[in-house]
């Protein structure tokens, strides 16, 4: 986006006191605007002293970018729909043995949900750190496009927007490589300049996620079983734990081992043997209720409905990873896709989301969970 065209729109950006965001800021100011910041406060529970965040440390970088710039900055306490909303989704797909993106729920829900009805709304535009870009077409469409980076893209993190989100949101550094970012911090002696980039998932800072889990749903525990030796090889503390394709922390000895399978009915670990085993990978999956994010690609002809000889060439991705992996895909009778990647993929997981783009691997279509193909 030129960031020009913002020049008399209200303008809020989303501080997290990392610095892509700082960096995010910082470019819009080069460009004369001069945004509202905002610092969305969701973090763990703060009733429990035994779970502790980065809140403090994040402000404080947050408020160092506002004096600089000489910019307001305010922050919204988005705890309690953080928890009822995101965290309840994550439990109850971690519950039912799947393996959900907090983060994605996230930025759809909170950063351009519940922000936006509360604060948002009085905006024209939200800016984010993200590494997306977005373009618009012929026709006056917003696309969800990629970043140069393919190491830090994040387009699979928005792919679950709402077209008026994806509308209203601006990606300054969306252009831009890592490296690249981290220069501009440089040159604008910004606090956040060398600080690392944070890692797992965004509310839980510091905490252990297997000892999240644990908190909320406690152990159950069962067998672990060899798939191709039908051999017991001991117990697991809780399905919820694992995830499909998972190789560490499985404890066992003679590995490596791969998680191929959670059966939730019988509370059964099963699991494969050796070094990049063929049973940790699969070719073929479903997509369940795909989200688009500006059109669908069907309706709008940019793939075909489906049938014999009929055969639509994307690219897709199963995981936040730079490896975009071409496929065919077809919508099935009840709206769902079925999709034959045209290699094998390691860990293919029910619950996490599939995030189709097109050949180019530059516009992103949309999202929706895996299935496992029968």
């Amino acid at each position: 986006m030129n960031l020009e065209l913002l020049k008399g729109k209200r303008v809020a950006a989303l501080l997290s006191g990392g610095v892509d965001s700082s960096v995010a800021v910082a470019l819009l100011v080069e460009a004369g605007i001069r945004p509202d910041l905002w610092y969305i406060q969701i973090g763990p529970d703060r009733d429990s002293e035994e779970y502790t965040c980065t809140i403090e440390e994040d402000l404080e970088m947050a408020r160092a970018v506002a004096y600089k710039y000489q910019l307001s900055l305010q922050v919204v306490d988005l705890h309690k729909d953080y928890w009822e909303q995101v965290v309840d989704y994550t439990m109850n797909r971690v519950r039912q043995g799947l393996t959900p993106n907090p983060d994605v729920m996230c930025n759809r829900l909170i950063k351009f949900g519940v922000f936006n009805d509360r604060v948002g709304k009085d905006y024209d535009v939200i800016v984010t750190g993200h590494y997306a870009t977005t373009e618009r077409d012929g026709e006056g469409r917003t696309w969800l496009c990629t970043s140069p980076d393919p190491v830090k893209d994040q387009t699979d993190f928005l792919a679950q927007l709402q077209p008026w989100q994806l509308q209203k949101a601006c990606f300054p550094i969306g252009h831009l490589r890592k490296e690249e970012v981290r220069a501009v911090a440089e040159r604008e002696h910004l606090a956040a300049a060398r600080r690392k980039d944070s890692q797992g998932i965004c509310f839980l800072g510091k905490i252990d996620y297997n000892d999240y889990i644990r908190k909320f749903l406690g152990e159950q525990p069962g067998q672990v079983i060899d798939r191709k030796t039908g051999r017991v090889l001991g117990l697991h503390r809780g399905l919820w734990f694992h995830t499909i394709g998972q190789r560490k922390g499985l404890g066992f000895s003679g590995g490596p081992w791969y998680v191929v399978e959670k059966d939730m009915k019988r509370n059964i670990l099963w699991v494969v043997n050796g070094y990049d085993p063929i049973e940790s990978y699969s070719d073929h999956f479903q997509i369940v209720a795909p989200h688009w994010l500006t059109v669908d690609p069907f309706e709008a002809g940019l793939l075909l409905q489906g049938g014999d000889g009929v055969e639509n060439n994307v690219t897709v991705k199963i995981r936040h990873t730079p490896d975009f992996c071409p496929a065919r895909v077809t919508r099935l009778e009840d709206g769902s896709l079925d999709v034959h990647t045209e290699r094998p993929l390691q860990g293919v997981a029910p619950g996490q989301f599939g995030v189709l783009y097109d050949l180019d691997k530059h516009r992103c279509y949309g999202s929706g969970e895996l299935r496992l193909s029968v």
